[in-house]
């Protein structure tokens, strides 16, 4: 338990320390935001900053940090290390970066900052990455609250389940098309913040329940540095891709700009776009203890665990809830691990409204030119979800998916990030860092993973190594060869 206080005091402390540190190397100013710049009431609509947070939190947050760290758990306390270091060093720096390189450039979505810092060719790869993230974490976010509302209200059989599930599925879908078609302060902005709190006293009430009761001990790191994982499953890169939203996500630069067009002030985003990552970081370390301390070890292996997520993963969340709480927490689940998830998964297809939005200069002000987005983005998600339902997809393979593609696209904002700095002739290192590791992350899960290549680790750990090794020698390459000639940076925008 001491090594989870630990951890927890780094969190608190990395906010106001390295978190300022990443703010000076930015440089907020008094600049006018395209929040009133622009201000369409549609996307563009000024927020106050304690709603920003909240809204952001409810973004980046859904099922991530609670089931991605319950599936990191598997591994043990080490697992406490990479929510802690993995947030303040690299999660919320790329959370803070993808926010603030969008506000300075007009709210813009990820791929387009990314063709502006990076080239036209990383623009389009960015393009159909964003998109295709966005559409797996709706389709994500839609399927995991269906099932536990099926769970928590239904008796019904296998078929009835399929049913059920099918019904709600349909429910969320309807109201996904509502909150990406309407502007953000419409139901996002009021409803938002309300669940944000939901999400926070949900973890509290996690936490609470661990340290009231006498049976449940949360290991120690220093105890247990080991691979606790029951299929021997490799922490690099595993544990590292598989927490994704708890440490660091791509899918976060993709939420980032919508609250990048409703900042009033650039001094806000150290408490938006820092803060609500720190915050996600505790929120995932507490869910990680649980998965650590509830179940049983067998053979120093987390067998009890491991059989809780077969069972699946609305099932896991609702088990702990209810070891931890009882019959407040199986309440709490319904509302906070329901409602959470599916307010992750609007803002991800009204993300994929906007990123195709800036792709092919659709105005989003009238309502044909939405409409004409929202359908397609949001049929791809329905072909999916109903898919998943029905046995054809499976969910495991759509979230390891995900997770890849979600770290893979962190790596290419760092990178963008760091082009940036140098632009700015500011410290680049504070991004190219961890660029450099979640590409060796990124890179050896491609290779080394059962749905990627399926390589040996033999050939799968020095590959990764070595190919983030060389997109760092290829940016420091760029760095030089720009240096001498010395672009105008403001034709970089344009």
């Amino acid at each position: 338990m001491i090594s989870f206080f630990l951890c927890l005091a780094f969190l608190v402390v990395g906010y106001f320390v390295y978190g300022k540190i990443v703010e000076n190397t930015f440089g907020p100013d008094d600049r006018e935001t395209p929040a009133v710049k622009i201000n369409d009431g549609v996307d563009y609509v000024v927020m106050p900053q304690w709603k920003l947070f909240l809204v952001q939190l409810l973004n980046i947050a859904g099922l991530g940090p609670i089931f991605g760290a319950l599936q990191g758990a598997l591994w043990g306390p080490v697992v406490f290390l990479w929510i802690t270091f993995g947030t303040i060093f690299a999660g919320a720096v790329h959370d803070y970066f993808s926010g603030m390189m969008s506000e300075r450039n007009d709210g813009a979505s990820i791929s387009e900052i990314s063709g502006i810092y990076l080239g036209g060719v990383m623009k389009n790869v960015m393009r159909v990455f964003s998109v295709v993230l966005l559409v797996m974490v709706g389709t994500v976010f839609a399927v995991g609250p269906a099932g536990l509302i099926v769970k928590l209200v239904s008796e019904a059989g296998a078929s009835g389940f399929v049913s059920t599930g099918l019904f709600w599925l349909i429910i969320i879908l309807v109201y996904y098309f509502i909150a990406t078609f309407l502007s953000v302060d419409k139901i996002i902005g009021k409803i938002y913040p309300v669940f944000g709190i939901c999400l926070i006293v949900m973890a509290l009430g996690v936490a609470i329940g661990i340290f009231t009761k006498a049976d449940y001990v949360i290991p120690e790191i220093w105890d247990n540095f080991t691979n606790m994982h029951p299929k021997g499953t490799p922490i690099w890169a595993g544990m590292f891709i598989t927490v994704a939203c708890g440490a660091i996500s791509g899918f976060h630069s993709t939420q980032s700009p919508l609250m990048a067009r409703c900042m009033k002030s650039e001094k806000q985003g150290h408490f938006v776009f820092y803060g609500a990552m720190v915050c996600e970081g505790v929120i995932a370390l507490i869910w990680a203890a649980a998965g650590c301390a509830i179940y049983e070890v067998t053979g120093g292996l987390n067998t009890g665990l491991d059989a809780a997520l077969a069972a699946g993963q609305s099932a896991a969340i609702y088990d702990v809830c209810s070891k931890t709480m009882g019959g407040v927490g199986i309440a709490l689940a319904m509302l906070g691990v329901i409602a959470c998830p599916i307010t992750s998964g609007d803002t991800a297809f009204r993300s994929a409204r906007l990123v195709l939005a800036d792709w092919f200069h659709m105005d989003q002000k009238g309502m044909k030119n939405r409409l004409i987005l929202c359908i397609p983005v949001l049929g791809v998600g329905a072909i999916l979800g109903i898919g998943n339902m029905l046995g054809y997809i499976d969910y495991q393979v759509i979230w390891r998916y995900f997770s890849w593609t979600n770290q893979t696209l962190a790596m290419i904002v760092l990178w963008a990030a760091s082009m940036y700095l140098y632009y700015e002739k500011k410290n680049y290192w504070i991004t190219a860092v961890p660029a450099t590791f979640m590409s060796a992350v990124s890179m050896t899960y491609f290779f080394s993973a059962k749905e990627c290549l399926h390589l040996s680790t033999a050939i799968a750990y020095p590959a990764g190594i070595i190919l983030a090794v060389l997109f760092l020698g290829l940016f420091l390459y760029a760095v030089k060869v720009r240096k001498r000639t010395e672009p105008h940076y403001e034709t970089l925008q344009k």
